[in-house]
């Protein structure tokens, strides 16, 4: 999605994010010394010609694959300013006068590629500025947008989202932001807002896959306020999730939808799955675990993007801030709503918005690459060792091969013909798995493959499956989840209220007690 063009449709709302795709509202003028910082830092360039022509495997149906904009086009894009944020507290947990105390404050920009910027002298300075980055806001909103000030101060928005809290009361999820004294904004859709875990307990857990409940916590599904028209909201999930290349495009049965339908659509996608933009409605995908992320080689879990050295992620970085949406997929370009025919003017603030440096990029994925997992709670104890046995006689490491529990593979989806040249292009193991097919076909992250993902740290993770079926281990397990009227504990489809979770049916026919000392093996690591 492109959020500046919503809020442009949408009255007087500001620009809104959804789904995952970032853009800033921020424009200042271009004055960021790019190629200064490359040279004294030895940050790479993250947008050449001739790598961003191959930087994604093709599309499923080639026909549809991203031709990203030029060089050129994209060092025109105004650099997004870091500012200083502020913690949102729960009603009754704020310090008094905290809110009126804000709005004394003068508008801090930390880092905005001009004069501002952090020191860099050492790696561990280059992680921490990471972090901020990581960490900083991109689009802001007052009384309007997807979130806004009178949601995070309202009791009812809180218990009816089952928003997580740390113990001190904090949202951890959204900030406050003063850009201009006097007010304070709502700052919302950082890196963090998708990869911070609020742990049992109320620990933080950052980079880990995030548990803020988006669709509980929007509106109209929660927030009490005004609801986007049909016709708009249908343009914008076009802008979002559209194929027109493909006959009938699969976002076109939203058409016959009613706006109460397309609510409890996404009312029932659970926390920890996200319908980002390029995926779908109908096959979201559950939010990916960053931490140990060096160690992957394909990124998405349709393995869209090749992971093969730290530039890389720096261009994934930026693809998903919004760079991606002012690519022409066959002639359609989702920035350019509503007519999704033009490219837009660089500096536009409503259908770009803003992009991060190549410093700012280099460092959010140092921090990234640093990140590390929490100290393990489950020991390795007799049935943890029975069942690493059962893991090495099924032939588990086949695939989630030790030490990383992954080898680091694509893996065919049903319905998809390897095409000749990928053997020598990709690491593929030419085996199926089963799992449903539409992300890996229907989608625009579609390339026809899954990625093998790895276990490690799956006991802080949730809702398994590439759509996030099965709300726990123990679910993805069960045997009834093959059967036709087996209702998911995670998510369910819009439309079915059963649903048979198939493929993937390694370890199903264990006994029980093989299943539980599996599950006891794989929680160790």
């Amino acid at each position: 999605m492109n959020p500046h063009a919503l809020a442009t449709l949408w009255g007087k709302l500001p620009p809104v994010l959804c789904a995952g795709l970032l853009v800033s509202a921020s424009i200042i003028p271009v004055q960021a010394q790019d190629a200064q910082q490359q040279k004294r830092f030895a940050v790479p360039a993250t947008w050449d010609d001739k790598v961003m022509s191959r930087v994604e495997i093709p599309l499923a149906n080639p026909i549809g694959s991203p031709k990203h904009v030029s060089a050129d086009y994209y060092y025109r894009i105004p650099i997004r300013p870091v500012y200083q944020q502020y913690p949102v507290y729960a009603p009754g947990r704020e310090p008094a006068g905290y809110l009126e105390e804000l709005k004394k404050k003068e508008p801090v920009i930390i880092w905005d590629g001009a004069e501002h910027a952090p020191a860099l002298r050492t790696e561990q300075d280059w992680i921490r500025a990471g972090e901020m980055v990581f960490s900083a806001a991109i689009t802001y909103s007052e009384d309007q947008g997807l979130y806004a000030l009178p949601d995070v101060r309202n009791e009812d928005w809180y218990r009816k989202s089952e928003m997580p809290l740390t113990p001190d009361g904090v949202l951890p999820f959204l900030h406050y932001v003063v850009r201009q004294k006097g007010k304070v904004e709502l700052g919302s859709f950082s890196c963090a807002m998708c990869h911070t875990r609020v742990m049992p307990g109320g620990a933080l857990l950052k980079g880990a896959q995030g548990n803020f409940p988006f669709l509980k916590a929007a509106p109209p599904v929660n927030a009490p306020r005004a609801r986007i028209p049909a016709d708009l909201l249908f343009l914008f999930n076009r802008q979002l999730y559209a194929m027109p290349w493909l006959d009938p495009d699969p976002i076109d049965r939203q058409r016959t939808m009613s706006p109460e339908q397309v609510d409890a659509m996404y009312g029932g996608i659970p926390p920890g799955v996200l319908p980002r933009h390029r995926s779908s409605p109908f096959s979201p995908v559950q939010v990916p675990d960053l931490i140990g992320v060096k160690d992957r080689h394909y990124l998405d879990h349709t393995g869209l993007h090749p992971h093969r050295s730290i530039v890389d992620l720096m261009r994934y970085s930026a693809l998903n801030q919004g760079a991606d949406s002012l690519a022409s997929y066959d002639g359609f370009i989702p920035a350019d709503l509503p007519n999704f025919k033009k490219l837009p003017d660089p500096v536009d603030p409503v259908a770009v918005g803003g992009r991060y440096s190549d410093d700012q990029l280099y460092a959010l994925a140092l921090f990234i690459y640093s990140l590390k997992p929490p100290e393990n709670p489950n020991r390795f104890d007799s049935a943890a060792a029975r069942g690493q046995r059962v893991f090495e006689n099924e032939g588990c490491a086949g695939c989630h091969t030790p030490p990383l529990y992954t080898n680091n593979k694509l893996t065919p989806a049903d319905g998809f013909r390897i095409p000749a040249d990928h053997v020598t292009k990709y690491d593929i193991l030419a085996v199926r798995v089963g799992t449903d097919a539409d992300l890996a076909l229907k989608t625009r992250r579609g390339t026809g493959y899954y990625k093998v993902p790895s276990l490690k740290g799956v006991w802080y993770r949730s809702m398994f499956g590439h759509s996030g079926w099965c709300a726990t281990l123990e679910d993805w397990f069960e045997r009834k989840r093959l059967r036709d009227d087996y209702v998911p504990t995670g998510f369910r489809p819009y439309g079915t209220r059963t649903f048979a979770v198939k493929g993937h049916a390694f370890g199903l026919a264990l006994s029980d007690a093989q299943r539980r000392d599996l599950i006891a093996f794989l929680k160790t690591l």
